[in-house]
């Protein structure tokens, strides 16, 4: 991407890869909301040209000569961190959190590209039997396992989720599939809302036809929410979070916050709730999404929306832009 809205598509000799690296042979690209901000010039850490790229699944194409546990053939993904290794969230297991993060497509080159060279520590196998498509969608399943990991965890709790993106679906997802005693989610759009009914979520919300504190006492009753995720990232339904929580909840912010919303923070001080950031994942989180998808307890294939061979990722792009809110996941394919 050379600037906003403009992709460049050329030729140049494959890679070398040190001795410490793999060559992935890239095959799915998932086109991620943040990608879309750059597409748009609006994504405040991230600099022209860059190679996009970081939700992906490959085959290893070359190992080198200091890697051990990977073989040519093998079908992985990564994780999309660079890391300096040395300031305090480094050095205290937080690495997902460094001072100097850079991530893969945004401050970095990323994997939109035939082959890519990549530090053998950020790969992950991929089992027998997951997908490709699968593969290239473990990155996403893993924000919403570190969020639900951030929260408590889900288990035996009563979650909100509010936002029905992809974000918003796979985390709901994750939570029944982590042993949540009950999960809604809400959303004003209808196909996100159809579209997790059809990944098997029961309570769905249009919080434009229905209000949600009414619906949250229906079906959780009046203890409500243990646990609500905000997964949209605008003022609205952070203050729905915070309106509809009972005394003492969690509230995890997962969406990425364009604006800065105006909050009410004489309810989280009264109330004692707490309000916690989430970013990314750790590589616990990785191995934990992967666990999930070969599991079969997650419905994945409902969100892929759209397809597009390599060459027409401009079209990708473009597609997301007209048909905004009735997109879930594009897949690019470099087969």
């Amino acid at each position: 991407m050379t600037a906003p809205g403009q992709i460049v598509i050329h030729d140049v000799p494959r890679p070398a890869i040190q001795d410490h690296q793999i060559l992935l042979r890239t095959r799915r690209i998932g086109v991620c909301g943040s990608d879309i901000h750059v597409w748009h010039g609006r994504h405040p850490y991230t600099g022209y040209p860059i190679v996009q790229g970081h939700e992906v699944s490959g085959i290893v194409a070359e190992v080198g000569r200091a890697v051990t546990g990977f073989t040519v053939g093998d079908p992985v993904t990564f994780m999309p961190q660079v890391t300096c290794g040395q300031c305090y969230p480094c050095q205290h297991g937080m690495e997902h959190i460094c001072e100097s993060l850079k991530v893969m497509g945004f401050q970095t080159n990323g994997a939109a590209q035939e082959y890519f060279p990549l530090d053998a520590d950020k790969a992950l196998k991929l089992p027998a039997g997951l997908t490709l498509d699968q593969g290239a969608m473990i990155e996403p399943i893993s924000v919403a396992v570190h969020a639900l990991r951030r929260g408590g965890g889900a288990a035996g709790k009563r979650v909100l989720v509010l936002g029905a993106g992809t974000i918003g679906n796979l985390t709901a997802q994750v939570a029944r599939a982590s042993g949540a005693l009950d999960v809604m989610i809400t959303d004003i759009n209808d196909y996100r809302l159809a579209l997790a009914r059809r990944c098997g979520l029961e309570h769905v919300i249009n919080t434009q036809d229905e209000e949600l504190m009414a619906a949250i006492r229906r079906d959780f009753g009046l203890e409500r929410a243990d646990l609500i995720l905000e997964c949209v990232g605008v003022e609205a339904t952070i203050s729905q979070a915070i309106a509809c929580a009972r005394k003492g909840t969690t509230i995890v912010v997962v969406g990425v916050f364009g604006e800065k919303p105006r909050v009410d923070l004489g309810l989280v001080q009264d109330r004692e709730l707490s309000l916690v950031g989430t970013l990314m994942y750790q590589r616990q989180d990785y191995e934990q999404a992967i666990a999930l998808a070969s599991s079969g307890k997650l419905q994945l294939e409902p969100l892929i929306s759209d397809r597009f061979p390599f060459d027409r990722y401009t079209d990708a792009y473009r597609r997301i832009e007209e048909a905004a809110g009735r997109t879930m996941k594009v897949m690019i394919e470099l087969d």
